[in-house]
C-alpha cells in the first residue's frame, strides 16, 4: 500500500493537534500539561530547521553563486529578484489598504472593548519588548539598514538566525570572490560547500521524519495558550478582514504563477503544501527555510543556482503576508480609535511598510515590530501606541502563522518567476520527497 504523502501526514498531525489542544483546555491542568509535557517536542524540531538554516544559506548560496561561472549572470539574477520581491510587496500592501478600507472593521469595535483590551494587556512584557525594538530602530540613522548588513565578524554572525542578511551577505561575497579567482583554484573550496550542502539536505530528511509529530505539538500548545474567547470573538471581523487579504494574495501568486511559468496553480499548490504547513506551525520564514528549498528543486524543478540565493533573500526580505497585515492592522486601529488618516497617510504606509519588511526579522512576532515603525510613521500618538497593539494582540498569533505561509508562498513564487525568466526552471530531476524519507527509514 502506497504511503500517505508528507502534506496529508501533517495536515492529519495539525488537525490532531487542535483537538486534542481543544480537549485539554477543557481541563484545570490542561494548559500545564501541554506547555510540560507537549509543546517542548514541538520547540525542538523548530530548533533543528533553525539549526540547519545558516549551514543551508551558506553551502546552497556559495555552491549557486560559484556554479554561475559568470558575475553577468548573478547581477542579471540578483536584479531580477529584487526588483519582482518589491513588486510584489506593493501588491501585498495596496491589497491590504484596499480591502480594509472597504470593509472597516475598526468602525465596530465598542469603546469598552477597547478599555477591556488595554486592561488585559496593560503592562504586557510582549507589547513592551516590541516598543522597545521599535524605537531602537526609530532612533538609528537612514543608512543603519545598509550598516546592519555588513558584519564584522562572520563567526558571530553565523551564530545567530536573526542575523540571516549578515550571513547572505557574507556568502554572497565569498561566493563572488570564488568566481574572480578562477575555476581551478576555487574548486577544492567549491567541493568542501558542495558535499556540506547535501549533507545538510539529508539531514532536512531526517528532521521531517517527525514533521507531523512535531505539528500536532506546535498547535496543541497554539490552541491551549489561547486568549479570552470574548475578545477574540470582537475582534473576529479585523481577523476575517486580515484573512481575506491573504487569500487575495495567494491567488495573486496563483495568477503569476499560471500566467508567467504556464503551470497549473494547484499543481504549484500541491508541491509546496508541506512547506506551507509547516510555515502556518511554526510561524517562522527562517525555520522553514530548508524545507522550502526542497521543495521548490526537488518537487518544481527550479535550478539549485537560482533557488539558493532567490529563498535566502526572499526569507529575510520578502514579507508580503506581513506587509499587507501592517497596512490592514494600521488601518483598522485609527479607525477604532477615531484618528484620521487620508491619502497621504495610505501612501505613507505603502513605503513604510515596503522598508520595514526589509529590515524585519523572519521570526515570529517581528509583524509587531514593522507595525509600530509604520504607526509612527503617519504621526500616531505615542502615548496610544500600547493600546493600538493591544487592540491587535490577542489575534496576532494566529494572523502571525497565516501571513508567514503566505510569505513562504510569496517566496516560491518569486523563485520560479526568476528561473522561468533565466530559463532555469525544468522538470524535476529526482524521486519525490516521499521516496526519500522511505530511504531513510529503510
Amino acid at each position: 500500500m502506497k504511503k500517505l504523502a508528507l502534506h496529508w501526514q501533517i495536515l492529519i498531525g495539525m488537525v490532531v493537534g487542535i483537538l486534542f489542544g481543544i480537549g485539554m483546555a477543557q481541563w484545570d491542568g490542561g494548559k500545564d500539561f501541554v506547555g510540560d509535557w507537549i509543546a517542548p517536542f514541538g520547540k525542538i524540531f523548530v530548533n533543528l530547521l533553525k539549526l540547519i538554516a545558516v549551514p543551508l544559506i551558506l553551502a546552497s548560496l556559495i555552491k549557486g553563486i560559484s556554479d554561475l561561472k559568470d558575475i553577468a549572470k548573478f547581477r542579471n539574477m540578483g536584479l531580477r529578484t529584487i526588483l519582482i520581491y518589491i513588486g510584489t510587496t506593493v501588491i501585498a500592501i495596496t491589497i491590504g489598504l484596499g480591502i480594509v478600507n472597504l470593509v472597516k472593521p475598526g468602525s465596530g469595535v465598542s469603546e469598552e472593548t477597547i478599555e477591556k483590551l488595554s486592561r488585559t494587556y496593560e503592562g504586557n512584557e510582549n507589547i513592551q519588548g516590541k516598543l522597545a525594538t521599535a524605537a531602537a530602530q526609530k532612533d538609528a540613522g537612514p543608512l543603519q539598514a545598509l550598516v546592519d548588513m555588513v558584519p564584522d565578524n562572520a563567526v558571530s554572525a553565523m551564530s545567530n538566525n536573526s542575523l540571516m542578511l549578515q550571513v547572505i551577505f557574507f556568502a554572497i561575497f565569498l561566493g563572488i570572490s570564488m568566481l574572480l579567482i578562477g575555476e581551478e583554484r576555487s574548486q577544492p573550496l567549491k567541493n568542501f560547500f558542495d558535499s556540506l550542502n547535501d549533507v545538510v539536505l539529508k539531514m532536512v530528511d531526517l528532521i521531517m521524519l517527525t514533521a507531523p509529530f512535531a505539528v500536532f505539538a506546535l498547535l496543541a500548545n497554539v490552541v491551549v495558550s489561547a486568549d479570552d474567547p470574548e475578545i477574540l470573538l470582537a475582534l473576529l471581523y479585523y481577523a476575517l478582514t486580515v484573512i481575506a487579504g491573504l487569500f487575495l494574495m495567494i491567488v495573486v501568486y496563483c495568477l503569476i504563477f499560471a500566467l508567467y511559468v504556464k503551470k497549473s496553480p494547484f499543481w504549484f499548490l500541491n508541491k509546496m503544501a508541506p512547506a506551507q504547513l509547516l510555515a502556518f506551525s511554526t510561524s517562522s520564514s527562517a525555520a522553514t527555510l530548508p524545507v522550502t528549498m526542497e521543495r521548490v528543486e526537488e518537487h518544481m524543478g527550479v535550478e539549485k543556482d537560482v533557488s539558493s540565493f532567490v529563498l535566502p533573500v526572499g526569507a529575510t526580505i520578502n514579507m508580503d503576508g506581513t506587509s499587507l497585515y501592517q497596512a490592514v492592522a494600521a488601518v483598522f486601529v485609527c479607525q477604532a480609535l477615531n484618528i484620521e488618516i487620508g491619502l497621504a497617510g495610505q501612501l505613507t504606509i505603502i513605503l513604510t511598510a515596503l522598508l520595514a519588511s526589509i529590515g524585519s526579522a523572519a521570526v515570529p512576532g517581528a509583524g509587531m515590530v514593522m507595525l509600530v515603525i509604520v504607526l509612527e510613521s503617519i504621526d500616531f500618538p505615542s502615548e496610544l501606541l500600547p493600546v493600538a497593539l493591544a487592540l491587535i494582540f490577542a489575534v496576532d498569533r494566529p494572523l502571525d502563522m497565516l501571513r508567514t505561509t503566505v510569505n513562504v508562498t510569496g517566496d516560491a513564487t518569486v523563485a520560479s518567476v526568476v528561473a522561468k525568466s533565466l530559463g532555469k526552471f525544468g522538470e524535476p530531476d529526482v524521486k519525490n520527497w516521499d521516496d526519500n524519507l522511505d530511504e531513510v527509514t529503510s
